[in-house]
Formats: C-alpha cells, sequence, structure tokens
C-alpha cells in the first residue's frame, strides 16, 4: 500500500521548473560562479525514478562544466543505487572515480578540489557513515569563507548522500541526521521529495557559491516516478513550495515523508478536514516566509519528520513560528517524528510517524 501511494504522489507532482538563486550565504550560483541562467531545455519531459532524476543531473553538470567531478564509494561502477551508472564510461576515470573507504578523506579531498576552483561533487554512501566526515564538514568546509574573509571559498562543494528509512535498514542504514549539520553555519541543507524536485535542486545545489549537504531519500530511489523534464533546469534552493492548500491547519514536512503526509491530508478531508501541505525543500536557510504566511492564515501547525524528536529540526521551526506567529496561533505547534532511540529493525513501524499518526495529531490539533 505505502509503496502504490510512493508512487502516485510522484506521479501527481507537475508544474514548471525555474531558475531560482540563494538567499543569503554568498550571491547566486549563476552570477558567482559564471553559469547561464536555465530554463526547462528541449525534448519536453519523461517519466522517471528518483535515482535515474539524480543520475541525468550529475550528466548534465559534469557535461556542463569541465570543473566538475564525481567521485566516492564504488561510483565508479555506478554506486550502490546506481546513481552513478554511466557517468565514468563518458566522463572518463580522471572526472568520475572510486575513493578508499573513508569518509574523512572524502569530504577532506572534496573541499581541496572546490577551493581550487572546481566543483566537487562528493557521495557518502549512506548518511549513516557520513560522521567520520563531521570535522571536515563543520570546521573546514563551513568556515572557509568565513575565515579568510572571503579571500577564499570552497563554495563548489556538493555532498550528495542517500538518508532516511527503506524498510529493512536497522541501526546503520535508516538515519535522518540533517538536524546535526543545520546547526552549521556556512551549509546549506536540501532534501528532495521526488524526482523532478531532485534533479532541479541538485543541479542548483551543485551551481550554488555555497558548500552544500544535499540529502536523498533512498525509500523513493525506485518508488517514486514522475515526468522530469530532460533538459537543464535548476529549481529555486531556499523556496518553500505550498503542493496542498488548505485553511484549518499547516503541516510542513521533507523528503519522503510528504508522501506520508499526502495520505493524512487525504484522510483528514474525508473527515471534513482542510490540510495546508508545505514542502520546506531547502533546511538551510529555510523559506520562513512562506510558513509564516500560511500559519497566519490556518492559526495551526504540523511538522513531521523521520529523525527523532528531540533536536530534530522541527524543534528550530516550531520556535521560529511561535516567535513569528504567537499572536495568531490557536493550538500549540505539533510535531509528528521518529523516537528518541537508535533507529531499529523489526520495530522500525513503531518508530516511524506513519499517516495514522499524524491524522491523529491533526485532529487534535484541529480541535484543540
Amino acid at each position: 500500500m505505502a509503496m502504490k501511494v510512493l508512487r502516485e504522489v510522484g506521479r501527481k507532482r507537475s508544474g514548471a521548473a525555474w531558475i531560482g538563486g540563494s538567499r543569503g550565504f554568498a550571491d547566486c550560483a549563476a552570477a558567482a560562479m559564471g553559469v547561464a541562467e536555465r530554463r526547462e531545455g528541449g525534448g519536453g519531459t519523461k517519466a522517471v525514478n528518483l535515482f535515474t532524476a539524480v543520475n541525468q543531473a550529475l550528466h548534465i553538470a559534469l557535461d556542463t562544466d569541465p570543473r566538475s567531478y564525481v567521485f566516492g564509494e564504488d561510483v565508479g561502477f555506478g554506486g550502490v543505487f546506481r546513481c552513478t551508472t554511466g557517468l565514468a564510461d563518458r566522463f572518463g576515470k580522471n572526472r568520475v572515480f572510486n575513493t578508499p573507504l573513508c569518509e574523512q578523506g572524502i569530504a577532506g579531498f572534496a573541499i581541496g578540489l572546490a577551493a581550487m576552483g572546481n566543483r566537487a561533487i562528493a557521495e557518502i554512501q549512506f548518511a549513516d557513515y557520513i560522521f567520520p566526515a563531521f570535522d571536515q564538514l563543520v570546521n573546514e568546509a563551513a568556515k572557509f569563507r568565513y575565515r579568510s574573509g572571503n579571500e577564499f571559498n570552497c563554495g563548489g562543494l556538493t555532498i550528495r548522500s542517500p538518508y532516511g528509512a527503506v524498510g529493512h535498514g536497522g541501526h546503520y542504514h535508516s538515519q535522518s541526521p540533517e538536524a546535526f549539520f543545520c546547526h552549521v553555519p556556512g551549509l546549506k541543507v536540501v532534501i528532495p521529495r521526488s524526482p523532478r524536485e531532485a534533479k532541479g535542486l541538485l543541479l542548483a545545489s551543485i551551481r550554488d557559491p555555497n558548500p552544500v549537504i544535499f540529502f536523498e531519500p533512498k525509500w523513493l530511489y525506485r518508488l517514486s516516478v514522475e515526468e522530469v523534464p530532460e533538459g537543464d533546469y535548476m529549481l529555486p534552493l531556499s523556496q518553500a513550495e505550498v503542493i496542498r492548500k488548505g485553511s484549518d491547519i499547516t503541516l510542513i514536512g521533507w523528503g519522503a515523508q510528504l508522501a506520508v503526509l499526502e495520505q493524512a491530508c487525504e484522510d483528514a478531508a474525508k473527515d471534513g478536514i482542510s490540510c495546508e501541505l508545505i514542502d520546506l525543500r531547502t533546511l538551510i536557510p529555510w523559506d520562513k516566509e512562506t510558513v509564516e504566511a500560511s500559519v497566519s492564515k490556518t492559526g495551526k501547525l504540523l511538522i513531521s519528520h523521520e529523525a527523532p524528536i528531540t533536536g530534530g529540526f522541527g524543534a528550530e521551526i516550531a520556535a521560529s513560528i511561535a516567535e513569528r506567529c504567537f499572536l495568531r496561533l490557536e493550538a500549540p505547534v505539533a510535531r509528528v517524528c521518529g523516537l528518541d532511540t537508535p533507529f531499529p529493525l523489526v520495530y522500525e513501524p513503531f518508530y516511524m510517524p506513519t499517516k495514522n499518526k499524524i491524522l491523529d495529531a491533526i485532529k487534535a490539533t484541529v480541535n484543540y
């Protein structure tokens, strides 16, 4: 059932893609790095899954900029999720290559490569394994521009990594570590919900003049399918998208959780509850204005993510909206998230923020 819904949600997503810039940080990638703005290229659209959309984006990035490099564990033969299939054959092993099994080394090499004016697109095989690279990303990549007074930067750095639940990943192949990096000034954090979003946001992240952590929901690599423009296009970073209009309560999520939230919205509608659903897309810097406008209209807010509830990014959203919309809130901000436990294996269904948990929270908040 869940797989069917995820496929249907992926197919429903449509709309024109637009080239957008960044809020804060360095200036727009197109201006700062000499990339001409692009709208959807010729050739129409084609139904593809998420990992194929990522693969298309990497092909375009390597094809349009000879300074681009893709590397990581096993990427030379396509990677464990096949996202880099065909890249080494087309662009050569000098631009697409394997690395040792050392995440700290991958990140350190990527920072140095980006600091020399290249676009370093590094893959961390699973987000659960990104922690050995934490020092490099937090104390080097995030601070490179700041500590040099903008004399130097590693803005061409993009770290790709699959994250989140997959149904059978257990402790070390299911975690959602986005909140760790949202706490670090100097990094951007981007998470797509679908193939079209993944391609456009990944190209925007690669071309953005700031280090970007790009988490890909591995649950959706093959399940989410939709029409994706075959050409070169980018979607704006730091711009949330209202994907369902409503008037009674605002729901916010990112990545694979959007499919679960959509199911909850549809069930809530059967009970006469109108939900407005927002995909945050970029977590840092996030689009406070869009969320504030929605909550000012509905008076209620629910946030849902897979990561544990304590210290999750939902807490930051809740605090910010409480400050900005205090007099317009009609109920406490609700959070439906993962549990404060290590990610389980056989007990994953109990850990996850499911449709029924969200639906119960929607009803409790609306009836507060």
